[in-house]
């Protein structure tokens, strides 16, 4: 009896490990248009249209940023790894999926931007 649940239990914790990398987050663009609220103040409103805070702040642009980078970049605000009180507050607030979607947006913005009118 022995000999069948070695096997068993290694077939299971192969299957539960598989399975671990599957529930990977995939970023949804579309999704993260009803969550970018709160980044266009800074980051700038997507259309081309530029804030004046990020020139007075240095405020990075970050559209057309890799998706990648902007997770890393939010989820070391997340952990307290990057420090800027704002920043670490958004990101705490944020679950990875939000995180991913947010990612995956910016990832297809440009990161061209016209100087706003005054």
């Amino acid at each position: 009896m022995k000999k069948t649940l070695v096997p068993l239990a290694l077939a299971l914790l192969a299957g539960a490990a598989g399975s671990a990398l599957a529930a990977e987050v995939v970023g949804n663009p579309q999704a993260a248009t009803a969550k970018i609220e709160m980044c266009i103040g800074c980051h700038a409103i997507p259309g081309g249209y530029k804030t004046a805070f990020p020139e007075v702040y240095r405020v990075p642009m970050i559209g057309g940023q890799s998706a990648r980078y902007i997770e890393s970049a939010l989820k070391a605000y997340r952990k307290g790894d990057r420090k800027h009180p704002s920043m670490t507050g958004i990101a705490r607030s944020m679950s990875d999926q939000d995180i991913a979607d947010v990612a995956a947006y910016y990832s297809q913005q440009t990161s061209t931007q016209t100087t706003a009118k005054r």
